[in-house]
């Protein structure tokens, strides 16, 4: 993943406020107004920001591949 580049969001709509992000992944997640927020809108490949976004429960945070646009998470 060297060099890799993600763009992560969140759909405010759809998150639920769990917190279970901000929790588990505090250097790229806030809670801001009972809703997650990403800190930075791209981030250097990790595979935490993955099982994240994997484990939120209403599939709120979408990873994508900055180079390729490829989605990552949630698995589609």
């Amino acid at each position: 993943m060297s060099g890799q580049r993600w763009s992560v969001e969140v759909d405010r709509e759809a998150c639920i406020g769990s917190g279970m992000c901000a929790g588990s992944a505090p250097a790229f997640f806030e809670l801001v107004d009972g809703r997650s927020r990403p800190l930075r809108a791209e981030v250097d490949a990790d595979d935490e920001v993955l099982g994240v976004a994997e484990s939120c429960p209403v599939e709120a945070i979408l990873v994508r591949d900055v180079a390729t646009g490829a989605q990552l998470a949630p698995e589609e």
